[in-house]
Formats: structure tokens, C-alpha cells, sequence
């Protein structure tokens, strides 16, 4: 059966050197879920940039991923072992980058820091001072946890997610209420049915909508469906403004200044799938 629910997503930072960490913290999310979601009504979700984020032009990459992804991170959770990554042109690495922008929103972040074993021939110097820095510094700003082993990290994690989850206000659902309350509808429900038929149809063909005035009349197409053939001028001037409904939320955008060609955008798509079927 199903019910609504609470989703706070994880973000997942960390450089190149922790693969296996990174797994683990996936793993535990999706055990968390299988455990609690249905009773606590809560469901948390794993967030990492080569998973969520999309090609984008016109700013620093990092700040892409922020934009994309990390500002709508509830819990961020940080690991290092040698490697503390590569500079972004405003922070020491994106790993970092994400960390002082994650704190610098209030939101919780949990840092960890391996004492793995490691073949030091194997270890690039300048990179390892680097993060002994940055750890150093971490010290001073909150509480860090290291680890010996993956195992033990699975151990320390699992344990600290409850106590986090369970423990910090951020995670209250006083503290959550009030933005809940805040939240919109969901922009498909805000549509109108032609709208919404318009823009599923879209989708589910090849993401554009025809858009002609011609001497019969407006011819408005997705795919080899006609939405006007054979319509009255009260059923065209709908279909017209359904077009222009999901143009100005942001959800189709015309291809060339004729405008005879809309394709469906990004949050069009995220907005379809909101669409029963």
C-alpha cells in the first residue's frame, strides 16, 4: 500500500581512494530503508554527483554539482583515507567544496577518516599533507571519527546513522514540519488535463510537441496524435493554452524563433513522471 513519507537525502563526498566506503554507505541507507521506512514513514535517500548529477555548460564544474545536487542534501556524510582531491578554483578539493557549503547551509555533516594500512610508495605525498591539514583543521571545528578497517567503518556508520537520525533536531519532525508545510503542490497536479495530457504524450514519444498555424487552422501534434484535427475553435484555443501553460512554468521551451517546435525540458520530464498513467 503506500503512503507519503518523509525523504532526506544523503549526500555521499569523498575523493577517488574510497570506492568501498562509499558502497557501504549506500548499503546501510538501503538497509536503513528496508528496516525503517514503513513504520517511521521516512525514507532516506543516497545522493553522490556520479550518480545524480547531469551535463551542464556555464560555471565552475563543482558549482554545477552544488547546484544540482548538494543544495537539496539534507545529511552530508564525508570520508578520506589519502587522497583529499582536486582543487576546484574556490576550495581545496570538491570534496571539501561540498563540506564547507553543506555547513555553511546549517545542514548536519558527518566526517570520517580512514587509518587504513597503505603502501606509502603508493600514496602521492603532496595529496596525503594536503588532507593531513584539512583533518587537523577538522579537528578544531567538530568531533571526526576514524576507522581501521571498511568493516569497522560499516560497524561505526550503521550505529551513528540511528543515533543521528534519532538524536538530531535537523531530523525532528518539528523541525521538519514547518518546511513541509511550506512545500508547494506538486507542479503536475497544478496543470490542467490538457496540459498534462499534452506534456505525457510528449514524453512518451520523442520529447516535442508540432506546434503549426496553418490555413485549416492550429495544428497542434505529438508524434502521429493531432490534438486539434476536426476541433471546434473553443477546443483549439484550450489546446493553445495548454502550450502556453507549460511554457511558462518552464516545462516545454520552443526550438528556433518560429516556435513551431517545443521540446520538453528537464523539470518537463520530472514533471510527467508526477502524471498517473
Amino acid at each position: 500500500m503506500s503512503y507519503q513519507a518523509t525523504v532526506f537525502k544523503v549526500m555521499i563526498a569523498s575523493p577517488s581512494d574510497v570506492a568501498a566506503e562509499r558502497n557501504v554507505i549506500r548499503e546501510i541507507i538501503t538497509e536503513w530503508n528496508n528496516v525503517n521506512a514503513d513504520s517511521r514513514r521516512t525514507v532516506l535517500l543516497s545522493i553522490g554527483w556520479e550518480t545524480h548529477s547531469v551535463p551542464e555548460m556555464g560555471n565552475r564544474p563543482q558549482a554545477i554539482i552544488n547546484k544540482q545536487i548538494l543544495g537539496g542534501c539534507d545529511l552530508l556524510v564525508g570520508v578520506f583515507w589519502t587522497r583529499l582531491g582536486t582543487e576546484t578554483g574556490a576550495y581545496q578539493s570538491g570534496t571539501v567544496e561540498e563540506i564547507e557549503e553543506h555547513l555553511k547551509a546549517g545542514k548536519p555533516a558527518m566526517l570520517y577518516f580512514s587509518d587504513v594500512p597503505v603502501v606509502m610508495g603508493s600514496v602521492d605525498e603532496a595529496q596525503y599533507a594536503r588532507l593531513k591539514r584539512f583533518r587537523d583543521d577538522c579537528m578544531t571545528r567538530g568531533l571526526l571519527e576514524s576507522y581501521s578497517s571498511v568493516a569497522e567503518f560499516r560497524d561505526k556508520f550503521y550505529r551513528h546513522l540511528q543515533i543521528k537520525l534519532n538524536g538530531d533536531e535537523y531530523f525532528s519532525s518539528g523541525t521538519q514540519s514547518a518546511e513541509l508545510e511550506t512545500l508547494p503542490p506538486r507542479l503536475a497536479d497544478q496543470l490542467s488535463s490538457e496540459a498534462q495530457i499534452l506534456l505525457k504524450d510528449a514524453v512518451g514519444a520523442d520529447g516535442q510537441i508540432l506546434c503549426l498555424l496553418m490555413l485549416g487552422g492550429l495544428t497542434i501534434q505529438v508524434g502521429s496524435r493531432n490534438f486539434t484535427e476536426g476541433a471546434d475553435a473553443r477546443s483549439q484555443a484550450m489546446w493553445e493554452g495548454a502550450i502556453q501553460e507549460l511554457e511558462e512554468r518552464g516545462l516545454i521551451s520552443p526550438l528556433g524563433k518560429k516556435r513551431e517546435i517545443f521540446k520538453v525540458t528537464r523539470d518537463g520530464f520530472d514533471a510527467a513522471d508526477q502524471i498517473a498513467s
